[in-house]
């Protein structure tokens, strides 16, 4: 581990996807390492940037009126080139010739794993902040923009629930998920769906059928079914397809939410989760934490080898599984 004194200077960037909740992460750095009086740089365009050595200098005024935005001052983006030792010795040669002494990325598991390949081939410094609305990384409860994204889907579904009840429709709605299906059931359990289906989860088409043949029987004149993207039925077109095949009692209609699921102000929970994650990546880097996420858990702040929080699992929560399944009657 890294002393305190070693720590002059300190980069921060954004990687991978966006998610609400950057913004306030990165002003908690920036004004942070101000407060401590380490030097702190941002770096444009996540990986892509470090490797082209897109930096700004930056100051607490660098990162005023952002807490409240979406999406990213900083930009984002994915690196092909960042996959290879040749791209990463370039990464690491900017961040050495900027005399940065540790890296704090804001991003997912992708992200994280970049960030690893730096401290595992050149010895070098990193934090992780976790930024993704799939909620997907072990090691914390929760991940930066989740709790915002399955506020922004809710209130979709809230919306379209209207014309469902107007028109005696069946709506498949389908959210972010590819492998993961947090965004799924947490919004499903709130919208009151009849069934939802998740890639952690074997929900078959005779399944559906049965569901909502039953509802038939009770007169259920609209239904909404949550579908992650990565539902092993192949999405919500597919499903639907499946479904209208074989059940003409309402009609069916589709509706895939998409980026829109990233957008927006960040919710209170995560302005307040970013803020002080922030903090506590700058601090745990003086404190000598040199390869660690900070995470989430039990509305407490820890630190996790990054390796672990890319390689553990964050279990699918079965009590919220059972009981959207009592209340979807």
């Amino acid at each position: 581990m890294n002393k305190k004194s070693q720590i002059k200077k300190i980069a921060v960037m954004t990687s991978g996807g966006d998610s609400p909740g950057m913004n306030a992460a990165i002003r908690a750095v920036v004004r942070t390492s101000v407060y401590y009086e380490i030097e702190i740089t941002g770096i444009y365009r996540g990986y892509s940037g470090l490797i082209e050595n897109d930096m700004i200098e930056m100051n607490a005024r660098s990162v005023s009126k952002i807490i409240n935005q979406g999406g990213t001052i900083l930009k984002t983006s994915r690196s092909a080139e960042f996959m290879t030792y040749e791209g990463r010795k370039k990464a690491h040669d900017n961040l050495v010739k900027n005399k940065i002494d540790a890296l704090i990325v804001i991003g997912g598991d992708g992200s994280f794993t970049g960030a690893l390949k730096l401290y595992d081939e050149f010895n070098y410094p990193v934090m992780g902040i976790p930024g993704t609305i799939d909620n997907d990384l072990a090691c914390t409860d929760y991940t930066l923009g989740y709790d915002t994204a399955t506020n922004t889907v809710i209130e979709s579904i809230d919306k379209i629930r209207d014309t469902a009840n107007s028109h005696n429709r069946l709506f498949f709605i389908e959210v972010m998920g590819r492998d993961a299906g947090f965004i799924a059931l947490r919004t499903g359990l709130a919208t009151g769906a009849i069934s939802i289906l998740l890639p952690e989860q074997d929900v078959s088409i005779d399944d559906l059928i049965e569901i909502l043949n039953k509802n038939k029987a009770t007169r259920k004149t609209s239904s909404i079914v949550v579908v992650a993207e990565g539902d092993a039925n192949g999405g919500a077109y597919n499903v639907a397809k499946k479904v209208k095949e074989r059940f003409s009692y309402l009609e069916t209609k589709v509706t895939v939410l998409g980026h829109v699921q990233r957008g927006g102000s960040p919710s209170a929970f995560d302005r307040v989760m970013a803020s002080r994650m922030g903090v506590k990546a700058v601090e745990g880097l003086l404190e000598g934490y040199d390869k660690h996420m900070v995470g989430f858990i039990k509305d407490d702040i820890h630190y996790c080898e990054l390796s672990k929080a890319i390689s553990g699992t964050h279990p699918i929560n079965e009590e919220l599984l059972r009981i959207s399944k009592i209340l979807s009657i």
